[in-house]
């Protein structure tokens, strides 16, 4: 049996979908509703990383689980030996944690302290695990759904500055290998795109598969503080749009890890946007 936390997010809940398919016993852990329509063998349990009481009756009898912390458990939450407590409680072997790539580019910036908290106490949970460090998720393109439907419009600041944007399918077939299969045990994979591309050139992805000119406005910093800032931290926005309008060499490298584990190349942003065009027609 396989535990997956934050089901129903962009990685979870394509990860469901993949180890119920693949015949898998599954657990699916939300905060919120279980998905409807979902595949059979799939047990839907309301709890969260962020309390392991709520945890522990999904726990029982799994040999792997998946952690993921999304939101405010982000930044904030019991700390992470109260759940490695209930992993080991459970006699769970294997850990797949979802981490960052910013915790090894900027590993001093205070918005990801709790991932790399996180981080530490996976290692030290004599289980087997494995953390994945995804850069930017081309989900994100979402936050433009809105604006792309009313006004043809996308609105973003630092349109020039490509970064290799990752697809949240590769990220949960990542994830699948590494709570299926062996080997993967003690690995941290980068996960990226197989290409650099900027918010300019995303929106010219948008405009063609949509078959209409999609507007650029490029936002200034401080436009783009002040939207961020409505549902985020400011220490994260601040940290975010560092990265996005300053990226390390580091972050701007594509990594060969989606390919490697998967022997296939990783998705480009022009995959993402067809599978999930509906949000923006």
């Amino acid at each position: 049996m396989i535990v997956v936390t934050g089901a129903t997010g962009n990685v979870g809940r394509v990860l469901v979908e993949v180890l119920a398919g693949a015949g898998e016993e599954v657990v699916a852990v939300s905060r919120g509703a279980g998905a409807a329509g979902s595949s059979s063998g799939v047990r839907w349990v309301r709890g969260g990383v962020g309390e392991a009481r709520s945890l522990r009756p999904a726990l029982d009898g799994a040999r792997a689980v998946f952690l993921v912390l999304g939101g405010e458990l982000n930044f904030r939450g019991e700390r992470p030996g109260v759940l490695m407590e209930a992993v080991a409680d459970a006699g769970v072997e294997r850990i797949v944690l979802v981490s960052s790539q910013v915790s090894a580019t900027r590993p001093e910036t205070a918005s990801h302290a709790r991932l790399r908290e996180f981080e530490a106490a996976v290692r030290a949970s004599g289980r087997e695990f494995t953390i994945l460090r995804p850069g930017g998720f081309a989900s994100n393109a979402l936050a433009w759904a809105e604006s792309v439907r009313a006004e043809r419009t996308v609105y973003a600041p630092f349109g020039e500055v490509a970064l290799p944007v990752v697809d949240p399918a590769d990220i949960a077939a990542v994830a699948a290998a590494a709570l299926r299969e062996d080997g993967h045990a003690g690995r941290v994979y980068e996960l990226t795109g197989p290409e650099p591309i900027g918010p300019r050139r995303q929106a010219e992805v948008l405009s063609a598969a949509l078959g209409e000119e999609v507007r650029f406005v490029e936002l200034s910093r401080a436009e783009a503080y002040a939207g961020m800032a409505r549902f985020m931290p400011e220490g994260v926005v601040a940290g975010t749009l560092d990265v996005l309008g300053a990226p390390l060499p580091a972050e701007r490298r594509v990594s060969p890890d989606v390919e490697a584990v998967l022997r296939r190349p990783a998705a480009p942003f022009a995959e993402w946007v067809a599978r999930h065009l509906p949000a923006f027609a």
